[in-house]
């Protein structure tokens, strides 16, 4: 389970103000997924991957969520970076470097994510 003190670890390398993180630091990333939930186990295999690349570069990731009840073919994922520029910086690496592409040769060649959407969003934390 997580807790504000597990959410608040991105918004400490960027930086509080007051009760919440300051706006030009942290930024999450908020993955919405619909996945073939026949291919459940290819999609953990991805996540597992994109979590340790994103730790591996920098960002904090906050974990994917599955579906357990309700609809099936519906997961997200959100992690963090320090800033907008860390997160561009991450994103360089897509399409050239090798373990960016195999993790993503999981999503292609499975089938496992039908289409996603990214949004963009800034943490406010409660009081610490």
């Amino acid at each position: 389970m997580l807790t504000a003190d597990d959410s608040a670890i991105a918004c400490s390398r960027g930086g509080r103000t007051g009760d919440h993180c300051n706006a030009d630091a942290v930024i999450t990333c908020v993955v919405h997924y619909i996945i073939d939930s026949t291919q459940i186990e290819a999609f953990e295999r991805f996540a597992h991957e994109w979590m340790r690349l994103v730790a591996k570069h920098g960002g904090v990731h906050h974990g994917y969520f599955l579906p357990a009840e309700g609809a099936s073919d519906r997961a997200e994922a959100l992690f963090s970076f320090e800033s907008l520029a860390a997160y561009e910086r991450y994103r360089t690496r897509f399409g050239e470097d090798p373990e960016f592409i195999a993790a993503d040769n999981i999503r292609e060649e499975s089938g496992c994510v039908l289409r996603y959407e990214r949004t963009f969003m800034r943490p406010l934390l409660p009081n610490g």
